[in-house]
């Protein structure tokens, strides 16, 4: 059974449930290692066409507050861990790197959501209008923002590893089998590797309309014969989601020979059997 969840929100932003409920619903579920990463601030030129950041900006220091309270107040029944989820935004490293530097984060994913200034997971009807070759060019753009991101060595985990497939997923499948994602996929992973940074398998994409976990086989595959070590994370934004589907993220990730998920602790990464 999977006890550890390190990709949780709370309504700081655009979840539905306070830290301190998320973290009962956790416990409800057997987990014990607890890994709260509420999304980061971003600069000002990269928004969602509606956003939670107001939200965010205002209610961050709550969320700080409650995490590190929960953290002191169940120490002998649980690790709760502050993390971040901090968006990738191309050119923006200084702002990233300074808002790292704000706080004694345990842990920081990476998440990419924007290609340039473009939230690409917001809505299906931005990609609708795409043609086939395009969608293929943002595959590929995706995975060498990946790369950028690993590159910087800012952060520990990479977020759902091919959200990209969230609107288009059948082409992405046919795509992913091709030897151009292969080489893609070596590429980012490469760095991933270098940096000494895991990679999450997220039952967020079930929930999606792509209806799959993330990242695919192919990806996972070959990031099992890199050696590089995995996560697990619901990216739960609320209660019912807290460690959701993790029976099928157990057998997935031990398809692909993993026993063993991590977790950081003052960014330092600590191995757990599951």
């Amino acid at each position: 059974m999977i006890k550890t969840d390190t990709h949780l929100h709370t309504l700081h932003s655009h979840g539905k449930a306070t830290v301190e409920a998320m973290f009962h619903a956790a416990r409800a579920k057997g987990i014990d290692i607890i890994g709260f990463s509420e999304h980061s601030p971003r600069p000002e030129t990269h928004s969602y066409p509606s956003d939670y950041q107001p939200r965010l900006i205002e209610g961050f220091p709550t969320y700080v507050a409650d995490v590190k309270r929960l953290r002191d107040e169940f120490k002998n029944e649980a690790t709760v861990l502050f993390g971040l989820e901090m968006d990738w935004v191309e050119g923006n490293e200084t702002f990233i790197a300074d808002t790292l530097k704000a706080h004694d984060f345990d842990y920081v994913i990476g998440g990419i959501h924007f290609i340039d200034t473009w939230g690409f997971d917001y809505r299906k009807e931005d990609w609708q209008v795409l043609s086939e070759s395009r969608q293929v060019e943002l595959y590929q753009q995706f995975y060498a923002t990946m790369a950028n991101m690993a590159r910087t060595g800012l952060f520990n985990i990479v977020a759902h590893p091919d959200i990209i497939k969230i609107f288009s997923v059948d082409l992405f499948r046919e795509w992913a089998a091709g030897d151009e994602a292969k080489a893609a996929f070596r590429t980012a992973l490469t760095a991933i590797h270098d940096a000494g940074m895991a990679i999450e398998i997220s039952s967020a994409g079930l929930r999606k309309p792509c209806k799959e976990i993330y990242p695919c086989p192919q990806f996972i595959a070959l990031a099992s014969e890199m050696g590089i070590p995995v996560s697990f994370g619901s990216d739960a934004h609320s209660e019912a989601s807290v460690g959701y589907a993790f029976d099928q993220l157990e057998q997935y990730a031990r398809k692909f020979g993993y026993t063993d998920s991590v977790y950081f602790v003052k960014r330092r990464m600590h191995s757990r059997k599951f």
